[in-house]
């Protein structure tokens, strides 16, 4: 896998009428084609504000973002994000939902509906393409949503913790959805979670940030020696705790020293 993204000594301040709040500082990592990469953190410490950095949606205060080997404004590649709402319209059905970013850009046609009704029918969904969003679970939803980002084509695919609204149970089956239907697409990932466990089940890698001003305290490969891999299954593997308490340290460590 080569290279994707590169983030290079990346920097971002808020400025209000009351001052500044630094909220990343001096963050470098790279994310190779096809990898699922988790990002976790203390709360406030910038993941968002990072994943809204490579959106395009802020623009960084220093450093720089690049997309094989580009500038990220001129790399003509396309981001996707998906945020922890599915932000489907309640007036909307299911297809009209999944196809609003086709309609938005004037790209529906006759081989885009095709595309549409393998993709509900792939994932589950085909069945409830005249369906509301009112009619559907949390995990319909969300598969929904996913759908409605992939068919965009996007070339690295954000996920600014999708599952946080929904029970546990769902949303373990829900990941494992959503992990599933992302690595037979063939996507980069990146996703920002609270959640250790989560981060490890899905990921090859996860990076830790360091409170806020958010720097990169560690990146953790993820190997498990388990066949036919999933978010769940990963729970059983026998190096997860390792992985899982070598993180809770480095996440923890802070606030042993803050106290």
């Amino acid at each position: 896998m080569g290279e994707l993204l590169k983030i290079d000594h990346l920097s971002y301040t808020y400025h209000s009428l009351d001052g500044e709040t630094p909220a990343l500082l001096d963050v470098s990592f790279d994310v190779k084609d096809g990898e699922f990469l988790s990002i976790v953190g203390p709360s406030g410490c910038g993941k968002s504000t990072l994943l809204s950095l490579i959106a395009g949606l802020l623009t960084p205060s220093s450093g720089y973002i690049y997309i094989n080997g580009k500038d990220i404004k001129s790399s003509g590649k396309n981001i996707g994000y998906m945020l922890q709402k599915d932000h489907l319209l309640d007036w909307r059905n299911t297809l009209k939902n999944v196809s609003l970013g086709l309609e938005i850009q004037h790209k529906l046609n006759d081989s885009r509906y095709e595309q549409i009704d393998q993709m509900l029918t792939t994932y589950g969904l085909i069945t409830f393409k005249n369906s509301y969003p009112s009619d559907l679970s949390g995990g319909m939803r969300q598969r929904a949503a996913l759908i409605r980002t992939l068919l965009l084509e996007p070339d690295i695919l954000l996920l600014d913790e999708p599952f946080s609204a929904l029970d546990y149970q769902t949303r373990l089956e829900v990941a494992d959805d959503i992990w599933g239907i992302i690595r037979k697409e063939k996507k980069t990932a990146i996703l920002i979670t609270h959640d250790i466990s989560e981060a490890i089940s899905m990921a090859d890698r996860v990076i830790v940030l360091s409170s806020r001003p958010g720097t990169v305290k560690s990146i953790v490969d993820i190997n498990l020696s388990i066949e036919n891999r999933t978010p769940f299954s990963s729970r059983s593997a026998p190096e997860f705790k390792f992985y899982f308490n070598q993180i809770w340290k480095e996440l923890n460590h802070h606030e042993q020293k803050e106290n």
